[in-house]
């Protein structure tokens, strides 16, 4: 039996001098947020930020599609 699977999110980090720029994409719907931050912030906080900006994003989109 394979245990439940949640939402899938693909995260990118592009890093540009002394920034680093965390996409996350959410796969079943396509939507799309990015956050920016210093080189050295650890890839795990910004994948959390990603993730909570994803999440409301998402939010908004079902409240405002009926």
């Amino acid at each position: 039996m394979s245990a439940p699977r949640g939402p899938s999110i693909i995260f990118e980090f592009v890093y540009l001098g002394a920034y680093v720029k965390a996409v996350a994409v959410d796969e079943a719907t396509g939507l799309e947020v990015a956050v920016t931050g210093p080189a050295n912030t650890p890839k795990q906080y910004l994948e959390t930020l990603a993730l909570a900006k994803l999440r409301r994003a998402l939010e908004k989109r079902d409240d405002t599609s009926g």
